[in-house]
């Protein structure tokens, strides 16, 4: 169907109309009643809170995994990539989270966290920001990990599995798996050395090929 539509960009136009309104990122609300939960896979115990903005649209994947949840006030946008969370995650009050974003099992997000899978581009000088093109690179934060609070993660970022973001960090690379990360941009405080089976502070801490 994509293929088919991306080749009529014309009728692609006027279904994306019948979808959400132009200039806008929230969905129509006969998409959001009637279409999305034919089309989504929330799982039965998991928990979206009425304040949550659930900006999902049908032709990008959304999950919700089991006893998962979505706290208040938070933001969730596929418009441009899948956003998928696994099995008994919760997502904290005001985070923003704009696809394509995967987020595994037990992860903890505490409060106004953004992770943003969409950059625009500004080359042309000619042209208003707003009207170029975007780009769009995978965020994944791995099984088992904290993020803090007002943590901003950007596209391409790759958590990796039981690590500890400091809040008020900003991640623009990725983070080894088993390690703590802090700063502006975040660097590895602490790692974890399976080798030694300790945890291992500032500039000794390398990741251990393998983990």
């Amino acid at each position: 169907m994509k293929t088919y539509l991306d080749k009529r960009p014309g009728l692609k136009r006027f279904i994306h109309f019948l979808l959400i309104p132009r200039y806008q990122a929230r969905p129509r609300l006969w998409v959001s009643w009637f279409v999305n939960p034919f089309v989504h896979k929330r799982h039965r115990t998991s928990i979206v809170r009425s304040s949550v903005r659930l900006d999902v649209l049908p032709f990008n994947p959304f999950t919700l995994g089991e006893h998962s949840i979505i706290d208040d006030f938070s933001v969730v946008n596929n418009g441009v990539g899948a956003v998928l969370i696994g099995d008994n995650t919760q997502v904290g009050i005001g985070a923003v989270v704009i696809g394509p974003v995967t987020i595994g099992s037990k992860v903890i997000m505490a409060q106004h966290i953004v992770l943003s899978g969409l950059n625009h581009t500004y080359e042309d000088v000619e042209q208003p920001i707003r009207d170029q093109i975007v780009t769009v690179r995978p965020i994944i934060i791995d099984d088992d990990c904290w993020i803090g609070a007002n943590v901003t993660i950007t596209a391409g970022v790759t958590i990796g599995r039981h690590s500890v973001v400091a809040g008020g960090s900003v991640v623009t690379r990725s983070v080894p798996a088993y390690s703590v990360v802090g700063g502006n941009p975040a660097r590895v405080l602490k790692y974890y050395d399976k080798v030694i089976e300790q945890w291992v502070k500032g500039a000794k801490a390398v990741p251990v090929p393998g983990i």
